[in-house]
């Protein structure tokens, strides 16, 4: 995909926005009296800090220019007590702080990634993982800094500066005016740089995540590269990627070079400007050299604040791109949830009804159109069709993974947008394609399909998907731990542990979607009898290419364009002359594989086969 189009999709406007912000503050209020610790521990710091140019003045004035020596002693010493205990306040605080910003970290996250699992199959159809994972981990680190540092860093430093300012015009007021002076020019240079520091976080934080993406896509998908050798082209993609990221963190980089390195040339100036004022005030008695250290020494802690206080804006403005990016997530509503006091599906027969069901996954172009089938309780439905008719919408919409533009589906009468969606997903196991294996032993893998079995009903459950034999066969049996996504298994052991996976779950109603096409002829002949005990008494849905899984199928629909074109038994569609389905059996009779489907039209019909 073209990176003009890639940004298109990450477009946010980096601007402060007081709602999010907040929303962000909400975060901070479990953890009020932590904060409040820190906050009056920073404040003793502070406090320590400003003291020092004090004593250094007193030190000149009152003890040096006397020849004081045991008054500077003791002078000495409170200086040393005074750093001690800005030292005790600095390691305290550190602690209080690393402690309540890794909780606070923890609940921003726990909270996005929760609502993540709310989030319906269409939020994750136009999102590439690397972008959500951008969000879960970059950006919420960011915004994790500004909820601790950034903001108690604020408010010490305008404490510090409020100070700083009062005690600069208390020891010597055209001191004070000289020093003050370069402050204009500085605030103008700030405001200019503004909209230029906001744009450059934002495009930082955009190509970052776009970055990730293609870093997330290139290695889940490095085994497709390989097979088809595009690691060049990879390679290729990925550099410009990378090249576009850096030059945006280049960019940023020489905006803060720019403003932090002007600010200590002002801050210089300003200095220098005193020194030469002060040095005249000194010689013509006007102010003794105690009051000049002490200024200066006041004078070198009034541009720490400022230039924390520029680097904050910059900071803000990092957060405000990782709060949108972050809040536009949770509030993505959830396209599929269960209504307030929905009832649960508990006992059900399985009988299951799509009712005139018009279904899409893009406005304007619908998949299934007033898709209509009545299976009765106990039976076995199979989905024949070529690709795209509609097979797997069928399934998803039954499993409620989306709601239907039109129309209802029930089982036992009961509409699924009014059951509990909990209850439903209990009801309804689904073996796919390409299962996911999660990381860990294939003991949890197999209980995943239900988290209180014993271990004696885990063997059992693969003892009837025929997948016990080849599990004892690994190093450690059942307790084997398996790479991430089953990757020191073969594609047909995966497939053998998702149905030991759903026969353990015990669903009403089991959906098998291409269930069978990672699994060797073998193997398939030794499941088919564990799928016959399997599907006895339970209603059941069949997606299958190889046709001969589904011969005893109690009915097998043919779809094509989102409609039924051709229903019956296995021997009923092969008696109808040039049937779509005939032509497919036999075509596959032939070649040992599914030929291409011709192009049919035809509308919803049901209970019998039709041409």
């Amino acid at each position: 995909m073209p990176v003009a189009r890639l940004e298109e999709e990450e477009r946010f406007t980096a601007e402060f926005n007081a709602a999010y912000f907040r929303r962000l503050l909400a975060y901070l209020r479990p953890h009020r009296w932590q904060l409040a610790q820190v906050f009056l521990l920073m404040l003793v710091g502070a406090l320590v800090g400003l003291a020092t140019p004090y004593l250094m003045g007193m030190a000149i004035d009152v003890y040096i220019a006397r020849g004081d020596l045991p008054g500077l002693f003791r002078l000495t010493v409170a200086y040393l007590g005074l750093n001690v205990v800005g030292w005790w306040a600095f390691a305290l605080r550190t602690r209080i702080l690393s402690v309540t910003g890794q909780r606070i970290l923890h609940t921003l996250r726990m909270d996005l990634f929760r609502h993540i699992h709310t989030l319906g199959f269409d939020f994750f159809d136009r999102r590439p993982v690397g972008k959500i994972l951008t969000r879960l981990t970059n950006d919420v680190n960011v915004l994790n800094d500004l909820l601790t540092n950034g903001l108690l860093n604020l408010l010490i430093e305008l404490f510090n500066l409020v100070t700083i300012i009062v005690l600069l015009v208390t020891l010597d007021v055209p001191l004070a005016l000289v020093s003050f002076s370069v402050i204009p020019p500085l605030l103008q240079l700030a405001f200019r740089l503004r909209p230029r520091i906001r744009d450059a976080y934002r495009r930082v934080r955009t190509r970052l995540s776009i970055l990730n993406a293609a870093l997330h896509e290139g290695v889940s998908g490095v085994r497709v590269t390989q097979i088809f050798a595009r690691q060049q082209e990879n390679l290729r993609r990925f550099d410009e990627l990378n090249r576009i990221n850096q030059e945006a963190n280049l960019s940023a980089a020489r905006l803060n070079l720019l403003f932090g390195p002007l600010v200590e040339l002002t801050g210089a100036v300003g200095t220098a400007l005193v020194l030469w004022y002060g040095a005249r005030l000194v010689a013509r008695d006007e102010i003794t050299l105690g009051v000049l250290v002490a200024f200066l020494g006041y004078l070198g802690r009034f541009w720490g604040p400022i230039s924390t206080l520029s680097n904050f804006y910059n900071q803000l403005q990092s957060a405000m791109a990782s709060a949108e990016r972050v809040f536009e997530i949770l509030d993505f509503p959830p396209q599929v949830v269960s209504r307030p006091g929905a009832p649960a599906l508990l006992q059900v027969r399985g009988e299951v009804e799509f009712d005139h069901v018009t279904f899409g996954y893009e406005p304007g172009r619908p998949v299934l159109q007033d898709f209509c089938l009545h299976v009765s309780s106990g039976e076995t439905i199979a989905l024949v069709g070529p690709t795209g008719a509609g097979k797997s919408s069928i399934i998803s919409l039954l499993s409620r993974f989306y709601d239907p533009w039109e129309g209802a589906i029930r089982i036992d009468g009961k509409d699924l947008r009014e059951v509990d969606l909990a209850s439903l997903r209990r009801l309804v196991g689904v073996v796919l394609q390409d299962n996911f294996v999660f990381s860990g032993t294939v003991l949890d893998n197999i209980r995943y399909g239900r988290l209180d079995a014993s271990r004696d009903e885990v063997i059992a459950a693969a003892r009837l998907a025929n997948a016990d034999q080849f599990i004892r066969l690994l190093p450690r049996g059942y307790d084997t731990v398996l790479a991430e996504r089953g990757a020191n298994l073969s594609l047909g052991q995966r497939q053998l542990l998702a149905f030991a996976r759903a026969l353990l779950a015990d669903p009403r109603i089991l959906v098998l979607d291409e269930a069978t096409a990672y699994i060797d002829t073998e193997t398939e002949r030794l499941i088919q009898a564990a799928l016959e005990r399997l599907l006895r008494g339970r209603t059941s849905f069949i997606v299958a290419h190889r046709l001969a899984t589904i011969r005893r199928a109690d009915r097998i629909v043919v779809i094509d364009r989102g409609r039924i074109v051709e229903m019956g038994t296995h021997e009923e569609l092969l008696s109808i002359p040039n049937g779509k389905y005939r032509t497919l059996y036999e075509t596959q009779l032939g070649t040992a594989a599914f030929g291409p489907a011709a192009v049919c039209a035809g509308g919803s019909t049901e209970g019998r086969a039709v041409s």
